[in-house]
């Protein structure tokens, strides 16, 4: 009852953390707004100017949802490639899908120099960078679930992704030698990631795909609890290990490549947030690291969104360059402390 209990504390202040982050995050921008009419205006109400009302709702809101559906997609993604491949340094990418992506879109943007014509006659459409990206990342998931059903060692997919990851690296690089300056800076801040270009349209997409994903999750609580002891141990239980592997890697590619197709690739949140769950409930249950990653996700990206939006200036700083700054002493911490990492 007390294990019960502190969780519930646990999930009460991070659901307090999450509404004043997203408070804060929203106040901050070029325009200063009084947080009286940022209340206001999120609960139906009218803010003092009606410019106010317009930044609010068809700017700020959207960028903060974004920022709360990628932080916790990604985290989710990140606990289960971790689980998966029992490796606490395995991350939402691993699996080449957001490569896949990239080169959906840098085929879209480098090749329109190189191909001319179908490619150019859509790159200034709303829809074509995140059209790119998603036939990027799905001829790459399809690689990687027929490969995931021909091989029987997972460590065998992992390291199948991380080719995969190569060999579009490894296009793009040559897409870009033979491409305009304007075209590389273009594909260059893409890469970079960014969470404010959103229409309500397109974020109601993004959401439907997005809960599809995490209510999915909840399927596989059992096998991803048992495949912390290994295969052989989830076998044991009666659990349909191909089934499982094939369902879980579904659930990743699909919110990894959603989020990448409309986000960019966003760097390190997957990678890291899972073990702060870990250490933060002190507990390998993902009936309780589900949602518990998902929180710190979404927190952690209002806080990196909030930091990159420089107050009151019209300087954005990359998304991907603030959480890699977060991320990445976490993982080299992680590498180099001695104490058992959860995994």
């Amino acid at each position: 009852m007390s294990l019960t209990k502190t969780y519930t504390n646990h999930f009460i202040i991070l659901t307090v953390l999450l509404v004043v982050f997203l408070v804060i995050n929203i106040s901050l921008g070029s325009v200063h707004i009084p947080l009286g009419d940022i209340f206001n205006t999120l609960t139906g109400g009218e803010a003092a100017k009606s410019s106010w009302q317009t930044i609010i709702l068809n700017y700020r809101l959207p960028k903060a949802i974004t920022a709360i559906l990628v932080g916790s997609g990604l985290s989710i993604s990140g606990l289960l490639m971790q689980t998966l491949f029992r490796n606490p340094l395995a991350g939402p990418f691993v699996l080449g899908i957001s490569s896949g992506a990239s080169l959906g879109v840098a085929l879209f943007i480098l090749g329109s120099g190189i191909f001319g014509g179908f490619f150019a006659n859509f790159l200034f459409s709303n829809w074509s960078m995140a059209l790119a990206a998603s036939v990027g990342a799905f001829f790459v998931l399809s690689a990687v679930i027929i490969a995931a059903n021909r091989v029987r060692n997972t460590m065998s997919i992992l390291i199948i992704g991380l080719m995969f990851g190569s060999l579009t690296s490894a296009v793009i690089s040559v897409l870009s030698y033979f491409s305009e300056a304007e075209q590389i800076q273009q594909y260059q801040f893409w890469s970079f990631g960014s969470l404010g270009n959103l229409t309500w349209n397109e974020i109601l997409i993004f959401a439907t795909i997005y809960v599809i994903g995490i209510a999915a999750t909840f399927s596989v609580i059992k096998p991803l609890n048992s495949f912390l002891l290994g295969e052989n141990y989830a076998k044991s239980l009666g659990i349909n290990v191909k089934k499982s592997r094939t369902i879980i890697l579904l659930i990743t590619s699909l919110l990894t490549g959603v989020i990448t197709a409309f986000s960019g690739p966003i760097a390190f949140v997957g990678l890291a947030v899972p073990h702060l769950a870990k250490m933060f409930f002190l507990s390998s249950n993902h009936k309780v690291l589900l949602p518990a990653s998902a929180f710190i996700g979404a927190i952690i990206l209002l806080i990196c969104d909030s930091i990159a939006q420089l107050p009151n200036s019209t300087f954005i700083l990359p998304i991907n360059a603030i959480t890699s700054l977060f991320g990445a002493p976490i993982v080299i911490w992680l590498l180099v402390r001695k104490k058992k990492i959860y995994v």
